[in-house]
């Protein structure tokens, strides 16, 4: 294939964006397009597709202006994109909602208790890989099943966002394995769409997308979006895979026995493995390279701080600010814990959970609570890395960070002092666009791998190594939060149900 260039195109909760990345991995160029969520009721959260597909078009044509002589030396086209939006196209690949429930919406809790109630673990774990959650595909597409039968009934294809813009850029249809592993529906031993999960959800299977490899040439740039785009007709066009593990692959986490460490508003930890890590706390989720990332979402990761920011100062200070108190208290908080359960779990019996201090005295100050409130979500994650490594056989070598959360040094040594992992953080923050780039480079033979793509194209920084006397605190420290952790549960339907006198 001609070119030393890869156009790469990222669409994202926030926005749409291309990028122009070079043979080596260095993104030249990126332009991003703002789109709106919409929010019909609380708890719904949805896209227009269309929005998308016109932000592509602005996005890749910005960049294209900007760098003329590029035109003509791109050798291939990857996206990657927001998961969980699902997306219906009927039979001449036109819309049939143009309104898309996005990874965010919870309207489908009641199908989820009602799934919950009716199977137990043991009767899907094996066939889905994952416990149910509102964000997993199969159970939107029994809400839109049950509430909007017109679009469900003239759907031919259920596709994700970057593959609607995939379609739009070459008239095929495919999902890729990345995504179709977090449906609920792909089953994991053989890669294709399990029947038995079709079943149990009472779902249609012919309307499911063909399974294709993230490394797959889906089909070339047509006619009609060559002039929508301004792009070359003719560009390949890869499957390309969900934001997620493509950023997984971006950031340089592509063997067993590496793991990732995303904080943001929430704390995913995640560790790559051969096989699916079957655990009913565990969800796992289909790699690039054709293995498994198995992992745990912590909902309140910087939302923990952002919440202490506002209670206990009203947003007066900043974050370097809180940091530098946080800092003045000693390892442990003087056997202050926090456990940062305030929005409750994701996963699991216990979603109503809450959060508290425990262990409170007369001798705790604000540098205590603010340092616990750190350091209580690295034993958050902390207890998510040893399910995991319990499932999986082994430990984990290396923690790679990422997200806001791997901007604050106090907290990079806290979580490696509390895992007893080194930490280290990618050069480049853009992630998903390197991940991308690697597989471009890959599909079009520069690489004999992925995990060799990323390791060219990856470069690492400011390795943080735990701190040997914080580890010691820590350790006898975690046990104790781990007993809370389980005691606390019996007390959240109490609370609620003060909530109904």
């Amino acid at each position: 294939m001609s070119g030393d260039l890869f156009l790469t195109i990222d669409v994202g909760t926030g926005s749409a964006r291309a990028a122009l990345v070079g043979g080596d991995g260095a993104i030249l160029a990126l332009v991003a397009h703002e789109h709106d969520q919409i929010v019909p009721q609380y708890g719904w959260s949805e896209q227009r597709a269309e929005d998308w597909w016109q932000g592509t078009i602005r996005a890749i044509r910005d960049l294209l202006a900007a760098h003329p002589d590029s035109r003509k030396n791109i050798a291939a086209i990857c996206a990657c994109g927001q998961m969980h939006g699902t997306v219906l196209l009927d039979a001449h690949g036109k819309l049939t909602r143009p309104n898309v429930p996005l990874w965010n919406d919870k309207r489908t809790a009641s199908l989820v208790a009602a799934f919950e109630a009716k199977h137990r673990t043991a009767d899907y774990l094996a066939d889905s890989a994952n416990p149910p959650t509102p964000a997993w595909p199969a159970f939107k597409l029994q809400w839109l099943r049950d509430h909007d039968p017109a679009a469900y009934q003239s759907a031919a294809a259920v596709v994700m966002p970057k593959d609607f813009i995939n379609f739009r850029l070459t008239g095929e249809i495919a999902m890729d394995r990345t995504e179709a592993a977090c449906s609920f529906l792909m089953d994991p031993k053989t890669g294709a769409w399990s029947p038995k999960m079709c079943d149990l959800l009472e779902l249609d299977r012919a309307k499911l997308a063909p399974i294709r490899q993230p490394l797959d040439i889906l089909g070339s740039v047509t006619a009609a979006a060559a002039l929508e785009t301004g792009l070359p007709q003719g560009v390949p066009v890869l499957v390309g895979g969900g934001d997620f593990p493509v950023a997984l692959l971006g950031s340089g986490v592509s063997r067993p026995g590496l793991g990732s460490d995303v904080t943001g508003t929430s704390s995913i930890i995640t560790l790559v493995s051969e096989q699916p890590l079957l655990d009913p706390e565990i969800s796992n989720i289909g790699t690039v390279d054709g293995g498994w990332g198995g992992f745990v979402l912590l909902e309140s990761g910087g939302d923990a701080m952002r919440w202490a920011r506002r209670a206990f100062h009203e947003r007066a200070l900043d974050y370097p600010a809180i940091v530098e108190k946080a800092a003045a208290a000693p390892a442990g908080a003087e056997r202050l814990f926090f456990l940062p359960y305030l929005t409750g779990e994701r996963f699991g019996q216990h979603r109503n959970s809450r959060a508290q201090f425990f262990g409170i005295t007369a001798e705790h100050g604000l540098p205590h609570l603010h340092r616990a409130v750190m350091e209580g979500v690295a034993f958050a994650v902390t207890r998510h890395i040893r399910i995991m490594e319990q499932a999986c056989g082994h430990k984990l070598e290396r923690v790679i960070a990422s997200g806001g959360g791997a901007k604050t040094p106090l907290w990079l040594k806290i979580k490696a002092s509390a895992y007893n992992i080194p930490i280290v953080v990618p050069r480049e923050a853009e992630c998903g666009i390197v991940g991308c780039a690697a597989i471009a480079a890959t599909a079009t033979g520069r690489f004999s791998s992925v995990a060799a793509a990323a390791d060219a194209f990856v470069h690492h920084v400011g390795e943080v190594l735990p701190d040997p006397q914080w580890v010691e605190t820590y350790q006898r420290m975690q046990p104790v939060f781990d007993r809370l952790y389980q005691h606390a549960q019996v007390l959240y339907d109490d609370l609620d149900s003060l909530g109904k006198a």
